[in-house]
């Protein structure tokens, strides 16, 4: 009817009546559907509680787990069924204690509160039936009777409900909050190098300052400009994960006369380093090591990642780290020392610290060599000038994982969908380095980036950038990554690598390493080596 109550047309028709009646059969069968869900919820909450209490009324009151000496054998003493059912009745009485206090039944929920508490100590710190105290089964009792008066006197569907997602929205956040907290101290316990490892650096230190000056002195020197020798590039402040990346190279290689390795450490770890293969010489292979800070050429003017460091912002957020942001934990990584460290970097400048030779391999201190590499010298890079494996498979590892995408200069010039790959293992034709001037790409593209705004910092992303299209990929044999972090990398790619890599955390000379790759590392390892022992190195 309209305003002026003359009958609209719709009034009229003699499909109104029909009209009205299937609208409301439809609300009534919506009302009754809703209804039914309620009860349901009702009827689903009643009985985890009527389950919980009964549960703790028919709990036998004998010494439990491997206390009990009349545990019938069929039981399984890594049960956690009593463990779960007390701490069920833990989180039900916290939500009643709430109810409670809305109601002002004060002296029921001084009673919850106890109980609580007593559970609580009970069930401690314990994951299975066996480690729970001999009151254990009185305390569930008791438990039980207070739930059962609590329901009685407080149950409501709505109010119980609305207390369990509270609870469970407070546990979602205290789970991200813990892992947020994991993150941080995986990266710093990182960052660390064990005690017994600075003690064995500490002590060779001091043996090599007491040698004679003569003595100091490696064998084969001539060996070391030989382009028709094998020659490695090896820069780490480990000492012994370095002796590891020598010894295992050496074990595995056919000729060992035939190798030849260079390595680059830190004035602090210069003298330990120099004794450990003075006292442990690689056999027939040659070995030479340098002091990165003696490389007078490698300076702020000459190199940009030291002259940024100088700058105030970096300073600031490289050591100023006292007012976290949300992404504090994730912004750790890049905090990490070695970035800091020309060790990291000198990766881009070996035609300047070995300009006598046409190739060298690259290799990470975290690694370890299964197999004879020889062959890859042999290898065709096909005018590349850096031999590689790539990491991506399907879209994990691409270079929109590692680049600034939404930067015209970056989306420009690179494409988001590029396969990544991995350093640790890299074959350098240094004669094409020169001919392409790498270094002064590199260059190029770190001055660009002294905002951070190409890349966060390390040095996949800007040798990424570096070698784009100039990157020959190897086959994945060569080089299988992930033991630092993935604990499924398959047994038989392991076996079978030439190249094993512990990229990664969870560093093979850390407490933190996972125990099943870490055999890969130690068997390379002599720990009945005096220095060693005096350390308290051991597996």
């Amino acid at each position: 009817m309209s305003k002026d109550g003359k009958l609209l047309d719709d009034d009229r028709s003699p499909d109104a009546p029909a009209k009205t009646l299937r609208r409301q059969l439809r609300d009534n069968r919506r009302a009754k559907r809703a209804a039914e869900l309620v009860q349901q919820d009702d009827e689903a909450t009643l009985k985890l509680e009527n389950a919980a209490i009964e549960r703790s009324r028919a709990v036998d009151s004998a010494v439990l787990g491997r206390y009990n000496i009349w545990r019938r054998e069929i039981e399984n003493e890594n049960s956690d069924s009593t463990v779960r059912l007390m701490r069920d009745q833990i989180i039900m009485a916290q939500v009643y204690i709430g109810i409670a206090k809305m109601k002002n039944k004060l002296g029921l929920q001084q009673e919850l509160k106890i109980r609580v508490k007593e559970s609580q100590r009970a069930v401690g710190e314990s994951t299975v039936d066996a480690d729970l105290p001999h009151s254990a089964p009185e305390k569930i009792k008791t438990m039980g009777k207070v739930l059962s008066i609590a329901r009685e006197q407080l149950y409501d569907c709505k109010l119980v409900t609305g207390k369990l997602r509270a609870m469970l929205q407070r546990s979602d956040e205290q789970v991200r909050s813990l892992k947020k907290q994991s993150t941080f101290l995986s990266q710093l316990a990182a960052k660390t190098i064990p005690n017994a490892i600075h003690c064995l650096s500490m002590r060779l230190t001091i043996e090599y300052y007491l040698l004679p000056l003569e003595k100091r002195k490696f064998p084969r020197s001539e060996n070391l400009e030989n382009p028709n020798l094998y020659h490695y590039a090896l820069f780490s402040d480990n000492v012994l994960a370095a002796s590891v990346v020598v010894n295992s190279t050496i074990m595995n290689a056919k000729d060992p006369s035939k190798h030849v390795f260079h390595l680059v450490t830190d004035k602090l770890n210069f003298g330990a380093m120099n004794m450990w293969f003075l006292l442990n010489p690689p056999g027939k292979a040659t070995i030479h090591v340098e002091n990165v800070d003696e490389f007078k050429w490698l300076n702020s003017s000459y190199c940009p990642v030291l002259r940024q460091l100088e700058t105030a912002a970096m300073k600031e957020y490289y050591f100023k780290a006292d007012n976290p942001t949300k992404s504090a934990s994730s912004n750790l990584k890049y905090r990490n020392p070695k970035y800091l460290s020309m060790l990291n970097h000198l990766r881009f400048y070996l035609p300047q610290v070995y300009p006598k030779l046409d190739k060298i391999l690259f290799l990470d201190d975290d690694i370890v060599v299964q197999n004879d590499l020889t062959r890859l010298w042999s290898v065709d890079l096909h005018g590349k000038v850096n031999g590689a494996v790539e990491t991506c498979g399907e879209s994990f590892h691409r270079f929109d994982k590692y680049l600034n995408f939404s930067n015209p200069h970056i989306s420009r010039n690179f494409d988001p969908n590029a396969c990544g790959w991995a350093y640790g293992m890299n074959m350098f034709d240094l004669k094409e380095w020169k001919k392409r001037d790498i270094t002064g790409i590199y260059h190029k593209w770190q001055n660009m980036n002294e905002d951070r705004a190409l890349w966060k910092l390390g040095t996949l992303p800007p040798g990424l950038i570096t070698f784009y299209g100039l990157t020959h990929p190897l086959e994945k044999s060569w080089h299988v990554l992930g033991l630092g972090y993935n604990p499924s990398v398959d047994k038989k790619e392991i076996e079978h690598a030439a190249v094993i890599h512990y990229n990664g955390n969870m560093k093979p000379w850390l407490e933190l390493a996972m125990t099943k790759y870490r055999s890969y590392w130690t068997k390379y390892i002599k720990y009945d080596h005096p220095y060693l022992r005096s350390c308290n190195l051991s597996e």
